[in-house]
This record gives structure tokens, C-alpha cells and sequence, in this order.
């Protein structure tokens, strides 16, 4: 690379591994590539600033001494042609043809050798093919590089906006290629387990376990619990409940138990199935998300029964509550969940207290305000019933998302979950994704394997690979 080429621009989502990038973009339809946003005053947000900065600085000395010397100025010309052309769609030959000619880089480099370069001219030239070329987002930002006035600062807000650009014409290709690229992902993912299961026959050990363990629990009596009746009235059966269902167990019943199961895991488990090492993190990420929903559902839920239906009537309250509730459990997650519950049931009591106070409504005696708080700090307990409940509900929530669909499941949500139904939403599109990208990927495995489990006719049924 050229000692005058601009240095640092990165992108956040390049991964090395390109399994795990061909899976993410399988299943994530919103795929996007996106700057690397380095965090303010980090070492290495100052060292590249500080390089951009001597870059400039030096182009700039080169553009005003006597006479002018343009060799760093042609060789950013050079790059920012490239960029234009790279964004141009194949049938834009005129425009391909215009770039060409407006920025042949031997005439250039002649009137360069001359001294005749007209740099402001050129930089001209440029933005009114940005302001052809850009998507709507960039308008404002091009529009903003025309009033610039110095050259060097001109030529440096072009490469940056030059830089959004090629990041939207990315996405606008990952988008317009969605469906051949998933398809790779498929075979490319399959074809890379399978030539480690070549060389390792026992890789499978652990996923066969999982679903073994998977189907037993389905086999087993139904668990008594407070949240067993909500269980047995909806169109999603809980894992004992098909016990005593008619209905034998099917690939579907399994997988989706099984899929249930990974939020589960016990990190200290190491039997975590081979077919889904590559989705561990993102599986730990959902977990994560389901545990902080499941305390704030609790806290809304417990909270909702202190101030009554007037203040959980104003969608403004609520979402106030959610976002101080998410900020605080966020600013916390690396400590204890008691201190960030603590933390949570004293801020939420004082937002009760005070917009109660707003409305012009009594407040909270000592006693109940006490009584709020003790209840709240409870919900840091796994045992606490009304989080076991949500816990429970929201687990049959995802259970039915996989069935029914994301869409489906929201229009019968359980009680408690209806004040989080954004949240949700979210968290089972994500959990959706993920399991049929993994069932598309490894479904001949997983029917393998559950001909084993299953009588024939059931898994004859219903392909895996279909689902």
C-alpha cells in the first residue's frame, strides 16, 4: 500500500472464522456491515487519529509548496476513482464511462508533471457524482462537503463519506443476494461439519445425548408447578405434558425441547452438542436476554400490583419504568444479581412514589413502600414464585415460537408478559433464526439420529430437514 493511501478504516463484523460469518449471515435476514466505532479516548482510536492526522498533514504540505507536488494527491485521485467505480451497478455504463474519462489517471498524471492539477476542480466533479450515487441516508452529508472550502479538509471528508458509501452498497448486495447467500451458508456450514465428522466418527456423541435427554424428558410425568394450569391450556403443550397427550413425540416435539434446553445449559457442562459450538455465544447472549426479561416482567408484574391501574394505564409510565428497570440490570451485569435487584427495587419504588405524586394521588404509605421494595429485592431469588412463573411462561412463549411462529404465539400471550411483548418479540425472532438456520444446516444428522429415538413412521413424517 502506498505511503499516501489514508490508514485505519475497519469494518466491526469482519470475522476471521468464515463459518461463523457465513452463519450469521444466514440467519440473520437484517445482516449488516457496519464501521468499527472504536470507544472514545481509546489507545487505539488516538493512534488512529493521530495517523489520519499526520496523513493529512502532510498532504497538505505537499499541495502548498513551491511548486506544488501532487504525487500523494494523484495516488488518493487513484483511490477514490476505484471507490466510485465500485459503486456503480452493471448497467451504469455511461456513468462507468464519464468516471473513466473525468478521471484518466495518464492525463492526470500529465498535467500533474505540469503543474496544471486543478485539485478543487476535481473534488467538485466528485461530490456531484456522490450526490448521484448515494442513497438518501448520505444526502446531508454530502451536501455538507460542499462547503468546505479548504482542499486537504475537502478531500478528507470525501474519503470518509466515500467510506458510508461502500458500507451501503455492501449491505444493499448482502440484502439484494440474501437468498443464494443463505443457501451457500447451508451447504458451506453442512460441508465443513462434515469433513470433521470424516476424520472424527464420535463427533456427534454429544449432540446425540441432547436430544436423547430431549426426548426422555417428553416421555416423563408431568411436573406440578404454579404455572401448570397456563401450561395445559395452551396450544404449545409444556415438556411433561406430552406424556399425557395422545400424540406420540415427533422430530418437531423433540428438537424444539431440546432447543429449549440450550437456555438452560450448565456452562460447567462440557457435553454441549457438536452442531451447535458455532451458535454457543449467540445461545448464551439469548440467555442472557430471556434472564433480564424475566426479572423485568417480574418487576413490572409485582410493581403493577402496588400502584394500581393508573399509573400501568399510562404507556409513558411503563416505558419509563422498562428503560430505567433495563439501564440499571444493564449497568449491573457484571455484579451479583442481588446488588443489581437492590439497586432496581429502590429506584423503582422512588419513580412509584413520585409520579403518584405527579398525578396528584396518595402515596405509598411506609409500610406498603417497604412491603414493595422487600418484594422486588425477592425477585433476585430463582425460587421467588412470580419470577418462576414468568420464568416458566415466557419459556412457553418461545416454545410456541418455534411451533407457531413468532406472530402467532403474540396473539395469546400469557399473562405478565403483556407489558414486554416488544421485548419478546425480539427475543423470539432472534431464537427462531438461529434454531431453523441450525435446522437447515444439520436436519439429516438430527434425523439420523432421532430414528433411534423414534418410532419410523414418526420421523418418516416430518423431515428435519424440511421443518
Amino acid at each position: 500500500t502506498s505511503s499516501c493511501g489514508p490508514r485505519g478504516r475497519g469494518l466491526r463484523n469482519t470475522v476471521n472464522d468464515a463459518s461463523k460469518l457465513s452463519s450469521e449471515i444466514g440467519m440473520n435476514r437484517d445482516f449488516r456491515m457496519e464501521e468499527k466505532v472504536l470507544p472514545p479516548g481509546s489507545l487505539e482510536g488516538r493512534i488512529r487519529e493521530t495517523m489520519h492526522d499526520a496523513f493529512w498533514d502532510h498532504l497538505k504540505e505537499r499541495l502548498s509548496a513551491t511548486p506544488p507536488d501532487f504525487s500523494c494527491a494523484l495516488e488518493l485521485l487513484k483511490e477514490i476513482k476505484e471507490i466510485l467505480l465500485s459503486l456503480l451497478l452493471p448497467r451504469q455504463n455511461r456513468l462507468r464511462s464519464e468516471i473513466e474519462e473525468a478521471l484518466d489517471m495518464d492525463l492526470l498524471t500529465q498535467e500533474a508533471e505540469h503543474g496544471a492539477l486543478n485539485v478543487p476542480h476535481l473534488s467538485k466533479y466528485i461530490l456531484n457524482m456522490m450526490t448521484l450515487l448515494c442513497a438518501p441516508v448520505r444526502d446531508e452529508a454530502v451536501q455538507k462537503l460542499e462547503n468546505i472550502s479548504d482542499p486537504v479538509w475537502l478531500l478528507r471528508g470525501i474519503f470518509q463519506v466515500l467510506g458510508l458509501m461502500k458500507m451501503d452498497m455492501v449491505n444493499y448486495t448482502i440484502q439484494s443476494l440474501q437468498p443464494q447467500l443463505q443457501e451457500h451458508s447451508i451447504q458451506y456450514e453442512r460441508a465443513k461439519f462434515q469433513d470433521l465428522l470424516n476424520k472424527q466418527p464420535s463427533l456427534l456423541d454429544h449432540t446425540a445425548r441432547w436430544l436423547t435427554r430431549a426426548a426422555a424428558q417428553l416421555s416423563a410425568p408431568p411436573p406440578s408447578g404454579p404455572d401448570a394450569a397456563d401450561a395445559a391450556s395452551s396450544p404449545c403443550s409444556s415438556p411433561g405434558e406430552a406424556a399425557s397427550s395422545p400424540e406420540p413425540l415427533s422430530p418437531t416435539m423433540v428438537l424444539s425441547q431440546g432447543f429449549l434446553n440450550l437456555l438452560l445449559w450448565d456452562p460447567e457442562d462440557d457435553e454441549f452438542p457438536e452442531t451447535l459450538l458455532t451458535d454457543r455465544a449467540r445461545l448464551q447472549e439469548l440467555e442472557a436476554q430471556l434472564r433480564q426479561l424475566t426479572i423485568l416482567a417480574s418487576v413490572l408484574l409485582v410493581s403493577s400490583s402496588f400502584s394500581g391501574s393508573v399509573l400501568f394505564g399510562s404507556p409513558q409510565f411503563v416505558d419509563k419504568l422498562k428503560r430505567v428497570t433495563r439501564a440499571l440490570l444493564e449497568e449491573f451485569k457484571s455484579r451479583p444479581e442481588e446488588e443489581a435487584v437492590l439497586t432496581v427495587s429502590e429506584q423503582v419504588a422512588q419513580e412509584i412514589h413520585q409520579s403518584l405524586k405527579n398525578m396528584g394521588l396518595a402515596a405509598l404509605s411506609s409500610d406498603n413502600t417497604a412491603s414493595l421494595i422487600g418484594q422486588l429485592q425477592d425477585v433476585a431469588r430463582k425460587e421467588n414464585c412470580v419470577r418462576s412463573v414468568i420464568d416458566q411462561r415466557i419459556h412457553l412463549f418461545l416454545k410456541c415460537c418455534l411451533v407457531l411462529g413468532v406472530q402467532r404465539s403474540l396473539l395469546d400471550l400469557p399473562g405478565g408478559l403483556t407489558l414486554i411483548e416488544a421485548e419478546l418479540a425480539e427475543l423470539g425472532q432472534k431464537f427462531v433464526s438461529l434454531t431453523h438456520h441450525n435446522q437447515q444446516v444439520f436436519g439429516p444428522y438430527y434425523t439420523e439420529i432421532l430414528k433411534s429415538l423414534l418410532p419410523p413412521a414418526q420421523v418418516l413424517e416430518t423431515e428435519v430437514a424440511s421443518l
